[in-house]
């Protein structure tokens, strides 16, 4: 049973198809779905067309129109959020391959009386169903997250009437409907996804829906350009979850409810994530056992009533040799090697896992896919270097802007300072630049709109001239711009040198470099406020080059990835040169730098091969990043994606292992399946060393057990046909595998070799069928010379009881063979490795006791057997030495082949 939650859309609130021509004044809004085809219909249209569209207007609904608005569409609330019981996921666990059959075989134990076995395979199946269920009881329950990001109240715009004057108020946010007018302010929760109609320097904090901590500068646009931001992030949107950083705005409400983007990343689709690597894994090696387990008791039966003349007296027996090949310890092995791993992960590393199987998915991981932002490159710029017009290194290009961006923040009384003064003014103090020599007279914070700030101070002494000093992006600062300063002189600046400027930054700009142009003029002090118009005439002086600064654990962190067999892919919101530059400062080649409009044409294969090729993918929206992890995913890789926004949720889900910092927001944080304490990859190694580790112990109990049933049940087909008697009786085989099972419960806690994590961990149903195989014959093999043994012992010692002699001879030796399978077969460790002694050498110690001391103790008749003579025990010792000798060359045969 899946763990992810049911989603059950609020009545009324089911999207409802944009119509495509304008709606008649005062006739019925439609509403508006998040997908990102309706997004860029509504973006595109201007101010007026919109409200004619939604029958809004500038002065809001009137309250009978929001009424009945209301009514019809519903309440904005979240979409409700209901979570899987209990008892519904342990019953859903029954749909587990081994544990149906462990069911049915239990059953079949009961239905003829044989209730040992029955006992304890019913048990293994309510262990099993336990384990599994509450390892998923503490699932995710993000609801309790959404509404924490949701305002309660908001203010909106209301009419009395047609003819009555709008009047504001403050009204519960579910009673917001489409066509509404509201009013924004600093701090206030954005309550619906809203088109601006005025905005005065609003800033938007949007981590909850895109993970980035900077505020985003919002104006309203009334008939948006082909270049205000595309339908993923348009300048004069804002939507519900964000919050007012500062400034104001008015905005008409154009979604709410299920409709808005911040509830489409709930969508049931985006919510289920299908077979992960751990269940493709073992339900293949799975359906190929069962067809074996149910092909063996027919088998049997037959084979005993056409050469033997048995009936169904020999249907226990059958069950028995079925229960055999069953691994019925594989759910406790799995969880306790992964539950030891994640808490290794938790108590080390503060990496929370919180989904048992995810770790085994860590571990499988072969392509990862993150952000660069906050993972390769830490959330600030660094200055790399400030230069002239000409682009030669120029200190007083820096030490102006940093006059600049010191006053503005001290001046303009700023909530947030901005990282780019911040990382201007680090610069600075490193060069020796002091911007207190100036005294400061006034400031212009940054404009979204003219997209520069200015600062006005003085020079000590000189009472009769102010500077101003203009510090923004290049297109604007340059046009502002009449004369440049060469070498400290200033000359006319021209078409021609405007052109060279714009030319030098967009070469630096593609090689991933952000620039801020850097301007200056003299102007006569004044009593009144300096305003945007005498930001004119400018010196233009140069430009600050800034790039991210580079997370300092991630070049190692790649590194080790990359000898780990783990391919990173960059899935990233930034500029192509951007990205690639971090990537080649880190030590990561980029290659050919794709983008996700050259890729929007592809799909299937071609997208998979596209992106394999390719370390970076820019200029990624939300579901881009999703489309592209699930083609890799479909393609046989098994992914992993780093996310920590609202908008990466749908490839949190698409990915097989879903990961985020826990620093993220809280519906990406409730999503994820593995949180990290920091964003770091080198927790992200750290973590897939560790599911590594555990899927090693894992397979190898898998190949240990597996192998050796094979093996034994061959044995057991061949004598049951063979001798008069039956091989060895249910009890005998119930106890055995009962000490099998106890022994190799000591896997879990092994610790695997280094070579385990070399490469993604991956069960393969055929490697592992060749593998069971091989070694399977070759126990069968052991296990018909022991007969043989046996036989030849009876024969040469008189007064022998045949049949409980070969119970107790070959009891003996199948402990004795599994022990020394456990050793030999363990995660491909050579068993001349001087190391100290570990669980698997106790639980074989312990093995090999009880098999050679119950066929000789007092519990020995209460189990039908007898002492074999101490002939058997020579004779037994030479076939074991030779078993032994071909374990092992078969093994190194096989790690040869595997590793060439």
């Amino acid at each position: 049973m899946s763990s992810v939650p049911e989603i059950t859309a609020a009545p009324g609130t089911g999207p409802t198809p944009p119509d495509t021509e304008d709606t008649r004044a005062g006739g019925e809004p439609h509403s508006a779905p998040a997908g990102a085809g309706a997004l860029a219909a509504l973006t595109s249209l201007t101010s007026l067309q919109l409200m004619r569209r939604l029958g809004s207007g500038p002065r809001g609904l009137t309250d009978a129109q929001a009424e009945e608005r209301l009514a019809r569409l519903g309440e904005n609330t979240m979409p409700s959020w209901k979570p899987v019981s209990w008892p519904r996921r342990f019953l859903g666990s029954l749909r587990d391959p081994f544990t149906t059959v462990l069911l049915c075989l239990g059953l079949v134990s009961a239905a003829v009386a044989s209730w040992g076995t029955a006992c304890v395979i019913l048990t293994l199946v309510a262990v099993s169903c336990a384990l599994r269920s509450g390892g998923e009881h503490h699932a995710s329950r993000s609801m309790a997250a959404l509404r924490e990001l949701v305002a309660t109240t908001a203010t909106v715009q209301r009419r009395a009437d047609d003819d009555a004057p709008p009047r504001v108020r403050e009204i519960p946010v579910d009673q917001l409907v489409i066509g509404d007018v509201v009013r924004l302010g600093p701090g206030d929760l954005v309550p619906a996804d809203v088109r601006l109609l005025r905005a005065s320097g609003l800033t938007v904090h949007q981590a909850a829906l895109t993970g980035e901590s900077a505020p985003v500068p919002k104006r309203a646009v009334d008939a948006p350009l082909d270049g205000d931001g595309g339908p993923a992030e348009p300048p004069h949107m804002c939507f519900q979850g964000s919050s007012v950083a500062s400034g104001s705005g008015t905005a008409l409400v154009v979604a709410t409810g299920a409709d808005t983007r911040f509830a489409a990343a709930y969508g049931g689709r985006a919510r289920r994530r299908g077979e992960t690597a751990f269940d493709r894994s073992v339900h293949g090696i799975a359906w190929t056992l069962i067809r074996f387990m149910l092909l063996t008791p027919p088998l049997v039966l037959m084979a005993n009533a056409a050469l033997r003349g048995r009936g169904l007296e020999t249907l226990p027996f059958a069950v028995a040799v079925a229960v055999g090949l069953t691994p019925e310890m594989l759910p406790v092995i799995v969880t306790t090697a992964l539950a030891r791993g994640a808490a290794a992960l938790a108590r080390t590393s503060g990496v929370i896992v919180k989904r048992l199987p995810a770790l085994h998915d860590l571990g499988a991981i072969d392509v990862l896919c993150l952000d660069k932002t906050g993972t390769l490159t830490q959330d600030r710029p660094v200055v790399v270097r400030a230069v002239d017009a000409r682009g030669v290194g120029d200190p007083e290009v820096l030490r102006w802007a940093a006059v600049n961006s010191f006053w503005t923040i001290e001046l303009a009384e700023l909530p947030v300072p901005d990282a780019l003064d911040e990382a201007v003014l680090e610069a600075s103090d490193a060069s020796g630049a002091d911007p207190l020599e100036y005294d400061g007279i006034a400031a212009l914070p940054f404009d979204p709109v003219g997209r520069l700030a200015a600062a006005v101070v003085r020079s000590p002494g000189r009472h009769g001239s102010h500077t101003l000093v203009a510090k923004g992006a290049v297109e604007d600062v340059v046009a502002r711009c009449g004369r440049l300063n060469l070498d400290g002189q200033d000359a006319e600046m021209d078409e021609a040198a405007r052109e060279r400027l714009l030319r030098f930054a967009a070469a630096e700009a593609e090689g991933g470099l952000r620039l801020l142009a850097v301007a200056r003029c003299e102007r006569r002090p004044r009593l009144g406020a300096y305003t945007d118009a005498d930001v004119r005439g400018l010196t233009f002086l140069g430009f600050v080059e800034l790039s991210d600064a580079l997370a300092p654990s991630a070049a190692d962190a790649l590194e080790v990835l990359a000898e780990r067999g783990v391919a990173v892919k960059v899935l990233t919101g930034d500029h192509p040169g951007t990205a690639a530059r971090a990537c080649r400062d880190l030590g990561l080649e980029p290659g050919e730098v794709l983008t996700a409009d050259r890729l929007a044409g592809c799909s299937g294969p071609a997208l998979a091969a596209a992106v394999e090729r390719a370390t970076v993918v820019a200029r990624c929206t939300a579901q881009d990043k999703a489309r592209i992890v699930t083609v890799l995913r479909e393609s046989g890789h098994t992914t992993g994606f780093l996310g920590d926004g609202v908008n990466d949720l749908p490839a949190l889900h698409a990915a097989d292992v879903g990961i985020c910092p826990r620093g993220a927001v809280p519906v990406a944080r409730e999503g994820a399946d593995v949180v990290l304490g920091e964003k770091d990859l080198t927790a992200i190694e750290r973590a897939i060393t560790t599911g590594r580790h555990a899927s090693s112990n894992i397979a190898a109990y898998l190949r240990i057990t597996l192998s050796s049933n094979l093996g034994n049940v061959i044995a057991m087909l061949a004598a049951g046909l063979l001798l008069p008697f039956l091989p060895m009786l249910p009890a005998q085989v119930l106890v055995q595998n009962l000490c099998f099972d106890a022994a190799q419960l000591s896997l879990a806690f092994d610790r695997p070799g280094p070579g385990s994590a070399r490469r993604p961990a991956v069960l393969r149903p055929r490697v592992f069928l060749r593998f069971i195989t091989a070694f399977g014959l070759i126990n069968a093999a052991a296990d018909l010379a022991t007969f043989a043994v046996l036989a030849f012992s009876a024969r040469a010692t008189s007064g022998t009881d045949t049949p409980t002699m070969f119970h107790a001879g070959w009891f003996t030796e199948n402990l004795l063979t599994q022990g020394m399978v456990m050793l030999l077969l363990r995660t491909g460790r050579r068993a001349a490795e001087g190391r100290a002694t570990g669980p698997v050498h106790l639980a074989v110690t312990a093995l090999a006791v009880v098999g050679l001391l119950l066929p000789v103790s007092p519990l020995a008749p209460l189990l039908a057997m007898s002492a074999p003579p101490p002939l058997y025990y020579l004779l037994l010792s030479i076939v074991l030495a030779l078993y032994g000798a071909a374990l092992t060359i078969a093994r190194m045969r096989y790690a040869r082949r595997e590793n060439g």
